[in-house]
């Protein structure tokens, strides 16, 4: 029977691993590796019409899945869902269109009026789209239906077995190693040269302690070597009545981490093409501030926590009377057009209260001295100064020139929009603004005020696709065949900027300590000078390092069921995990 299924996006992988084929009994590390690279050799392009493979241009491309003989939910589709997720609007075989046709051939019968239709749909969308046709097993069934010949490439992989099938998506959108590496793929760890049982045991036994301890109910792990996806694992549940297990594509609040994900790559970009002069003064970009004990105070020290700006304003509680009612032009509890800004369904904020909060930041009195000081608030304004220099609203631009390209689709604010509430993990139970469980919408309050929308909190997303972001980083600004941005402008923003003066801080970017002492850091101390990431507040946790192209993400939501819980820090969950992974590199 003709089955057409829509993409199940699952990111679990731990079947590439346990069932890499051709594994020798006692065969270790090497046999996996040489068993898994024979398998992804096996698989071969018998047709490439202006080399449509690999798949290029994601933001263009609008992806479909059909298959005939397979199993939903099998592990091709597992796979292709990794790097490109199905629309929801039906196809109308338009340009644009590229459609995945999976075939066992094993399950073809003469006369089959089932694959009879699954042919004719092939060779109708074939007219106008692009097509792929994927065959699994015996290659005879080319000769003996060769309307198969009508696709623009035709792959052929001989056997079902799930690595197989795995790695015949990942060398339709380049994942695999080789000339035609271009995406993460995912592999066991033995191809990347690391220790599998050392791996999954310490990463599994620190996790677990910090779940037994309440530092969170849940949590998860990935880690990539060498451009390949070696580990993705998830712990627990969303929250301490373990009715929700975590899943690997569950969305998180970055919190932080919004700070290297959003409107740092927009800075980035300009800074490479000559757009963003980081040594400029803060009114250059910002005439709003051109008056003002900040107007001189460079991006450069702004970007690296060196500016003497204070580490926050609370604002919501500013907008608060002593008797704890709303000041006028604050909040209301309806919704109204002078009302508009949506916090809970019984709060809404005044539609011109954001030139406050700028108000707010250009009044903030400075530091005394010069020294690192972490900020929000430099960040907060941030989205203005990519607007003005993109001629476009934030998110738009992000999702166009980054997010989209990149193929990582839950990238974003608000994702209420665009998702259910069940895929998305739950934060705080706010006690003292909001008043409500948080789930769903940001867990901080200033980019709550904000709409959901800036630079310092409010993005969410998956560790899948955040792998993509910071796999294109380490690639100093390349993924999937295309650059977006400067190699030069990676290099700068990575690096330590004002060692010499005891400030560790990148621009945007942590950096390990200059001086590593035990406990007193949320990295490993064999994090190498050239590594970089962020964490933030919620429980989360990206950590990039390109001298051992490893990447570590730790994903928790450690704030439920609030903020009190300290579990995290004092049990050094993300230094503990973090050097374990170092610790599982073969040497």
């Amino acid at each position: 029977m003709m089955k057409r299924h829509y993409l199940f996006l699952s990111l679990s992988f731990c079947w590439l691993i346990a069932k890499t084929p051709a594994q020798p009994s006692g065969g270790g590390a090497g046999a996996i590796s040489s068993a898994w690279i024979a398998t992804a050799q096996s698989i071969h392009f018998l047709k490439n019409e202006e080399s449509l493979l690999p798949v290029k241009h994601l933001e263009s491309s609008v992806i479909y899945y059909h298959s005939f003989g397979l199993e939903a939910g099998n592990a091709f589709e597992e796979t292709v869902g990794k790097y490109a997720t199905q629309p929801s609007i039906p196809p109308k075989g338009g340009p644009g269109e590229l459609h995945i046709f999976a075939l066992n051939a094993g399950t073809v019968r003469p006369g089959d009026a089932a694959f009879e239709a699954f042919e004719k749909q092939l060779g109708t969308d074939s007219h106008s789209s692009k097509t792929v046709a994927v065959v699994f097993g015996d290659t005879a069934v080319l000769q003996s239906r060769p309307s198969l010949w009508q696709a623009q490439a035709v792959v052929v992989a001989p056997t079902l077995d799930d690595a197989t099938l795995s790695l015949a998506a990942q060398v339709l959108f380049g994942g695999t190693p080789g000339p035609q590496h271009m995406r993460l793929g995912y592999a066991p760890p033995a191809v990347a040269g690391m220790d599998a049982q050392l791996l999954a045991d310490s990463i599994t036994a620190i996790v677990e302690e910090g779940i037994q301890a309440h530092a969170y109910p849940g949590a998860q792990v990935l880690v990539a070597k060498d451009g390949q996806v070696v580990f993705h694992q998830a712990y627990g549940f969303h929250t301490y009545d373990s009715l929700q297990a975590v899943r690997t594509d569950d969305i998180y609040d970055f919190a932080s981490l919004t700070k290297v994900t959003s409107t740092l790559p927009a800075l980035m970009k300009f800074y490479g093409e000559g757009r963003f002069d980081l040594d400029a003064p803060l009114k250059k970009y910002l005439p709003f501030f051109k008056r003002g004990n900040k107007a001189n105070i460079t991006y450069r020290e702004l970007l690296a926590h060196y500016g003497r700006l204070k580490p926050s304003i609370v604002f919501w509680k500013d907008a608060q009377k002593k008797n704890g009612k709303w000041k006028h032009r604050s909040f209301k509890n309806h919704y109204s057009r002078r009302y508009p800004v949506y916090i809970t369904d019984s709060l809404f904020l005044f539609k011109n209260y954001k030139k406050k909060i700028y108000k707010g930041i250009r009044s903030q009195p400075l530091n005394a001295e010069r020294a690192y000081v972490y900020s929000d608030l430099p960040f907060i304004l941030y989205p203005q100064v990519v607007e003005r220099l993109a001629n476009r609203p934030l998110e738009d631009y992000l999702k166009d020139t980054f997010y989209r390209p990149l193929g990582a689709s839950t990238l974003t604010y608000n994702p209420l929009r665009f998702f259910p509430k069940e895929r998305i993990v739950p934060t705080e139970r706010d006690t003292f603004f909001r008043k409500i469980q948080v789930h769903g919408t940001v867990h901080d309050e200033t980019s709550a005020m904000l709409g959901g929308v800036s630079g310092h909190a409010g993005l969410f997303g998956s560790a899948n696709d955040l792998a993509k972001l910071f796999q294109m980083y380490m690639d100093f600004g390349e993924y999937g065949g295309e650059r977006f941005m400067a190699e030069a402008a990676v290099r700068e923003f990575t690096r330590c900027q004002y060692c010499g003066e005891g400030n560790r801080r990148g621009l945007g970017f942590d950096k390990p300590p200059l001086q590593y002492v035990a406990g007193e850091s949320y990295v490993a101390h064999s994090a190498s000078p050239a590594s970089f990431g962020h964490s933030g507040y919620t429980g989360t946790f990206a950590w990039a390092d390109p001298a051992q192209n490893l990447l570590v993400i730790f994903f928790s939501n450690r704030v439920y069921p609030d903020r009190s819980s300290e579990g995290l820090y004092e049990l050094n969950i993300r230094p503990r995990l973090h050097q374990a992974i170092y610790d599982a590199i073969l040497k």
